[in-house]
């Protein structure tokens, strides 16, 4: 590296030397064209005049040189040292940009991608290790539970209404963990992008009557009341399949959180070129913080229902409604209930 870095100096100095060689020759030559010389005189001094060009271009190579160190180097120097640090695992460096500003404008931009590359991967590194966490959490807890029963169920004296629930409590715990692992590689298909949507236009009202139709018993069992709201036909085009799991998970967390006696509200509606969802409950409702986070990875507001989902429904609603160029907010009020309107393009052909 040193050898070649020594043979370009050598190289660019020749070549600057040449340059201002041939320039001030052809400069002297036009000049004294049509002037009477002694070229005896001329000659006598070409040698001094050579001895004047060759000093000069070294200095000018100095110039050059001392420049490029710092203006060039300088700042490279600067941005190996903190991608070599990054590198080795720090993701906290960052370059400062206005020590670039007396650089050209392309160095100050390098260092600005720099810092943002940075932040986006210090924010990946933290959400992967709380990633990994929060699933180590949420399989902890059902395999102990798993564990527990079976060891209770090697006890001979166990009796017939015990061993029953022990073994309905092994087979709720495995259905948890069985829905959490299925949610995680869901959604790490949608990150992913290895789901592709299967588009087609359908009803879209039809479609969230019978997902309505399916938590009917779970609503009759809490005594809760529905009130629905729904266009006759609003027609939409995309991924039913993908679009239903995003009703599932909206109807299932509204009954979660409505209490005995309570009311959901469900409305479908047309709205310009948009197609708008609505679920509405009367629950517990949630702080403007926790409304700021419910599209997190395993986040759950209110912990008193920890035990009946583990965190990632929302998440893949909302990767969902991404993938379909929708639109999904919330609305809440603690102690009064909680709104989520999603917005999907319509079929206006």
């Amino acid at each position: 590296m040193k050898a070649s870095r020594r043979a370009f100096l050598i190289w660019r100095y020749v070549t600057f030397f040449l340059l201002i060689s041939f320039v001030v020759t052809s400069s002297f030559l036009l000049f004294l064209h049509t002037m009477k010389i002694d070229y005896t005189v001329l000659a006598q001094n070409a040698a001094m005049t050579f001895g004047n060009i060759f000093f000069l271009s070294g200095i000018c190579c100095f110039i050059e040189w001392i420049m490029r160190k710092l203006t060039v180097d300088r700042p490279i120097r600067r941005i190996r040292d903190a991608t070599r640090r990054m590198t080795e695992g720090d993701l906290s460096v960052r370059i400062d940009t206005e020590k670039f500003s007396v650089f050209s404008e392309d160095f100050c931009a390098i260092a600005e991608d720099f810092n943002v590359m940075g932040a986006e991967l210090s924010q990946t590194s933290a959400l992967r290790t709380d990633f990994i966490a929060n699933v180590s959490h949420e399989l902890k807890t059902p395999l102990s539970v798993i564990r527990n029963y079976a060891r209770m169920l090697q006890n001979d004296r166990v009796q017939d209404a015990d061993r029953l629930m022990y073994a309905r409590g092994i087979d709720s715990a495995s259905q948890r963990m069985t829905e959490l692992i299925t949610n995680i590689l869901k959604l790490h298909k949608l990150e992913n992008q290895q789901i592709s949507p299967s588009v087609a236009e359908y009803d879209l009202t039809n479609q969230v009557a019978e997902c309505v139709l399916g938590f009917e018993d779970a609503m009759e069992r809490k005594h809760i009341e529905l009130e629905a709201d729904m266009d006759e036909r609003v027609y939409v085009t995309a991924d039913p399949e993908l679009l239903t799991l995003v009703w599932n998970n909206l109807l299932s967390n509204a009954v979660k959180f409505t209490p005995e006696g309570g009311n959901i509200r469900v409305s479908v509606t047309p709205s310009g070129e948009w197609a708008r969802v609505s679920v509405q409950d009367d629950g517990c409702g949630m702080t403007q913080e926790t409304a700021s986070r419910m599209f997190e990875k395993f986040y759950q507001g209110d912990t008193s229902h920890a035990t009946e989902g583990n965190g990632l429904g929302l998440a893949l609603v909302k990767r969902v409604v991404d993938l379909t160029d929708g639109a999904i907010s919330v609305s809440s009020t603690p102690g009064k209930g909680s709104t989520f309107t999603v917005q999907i393009r319509r079929s206006l052909t």
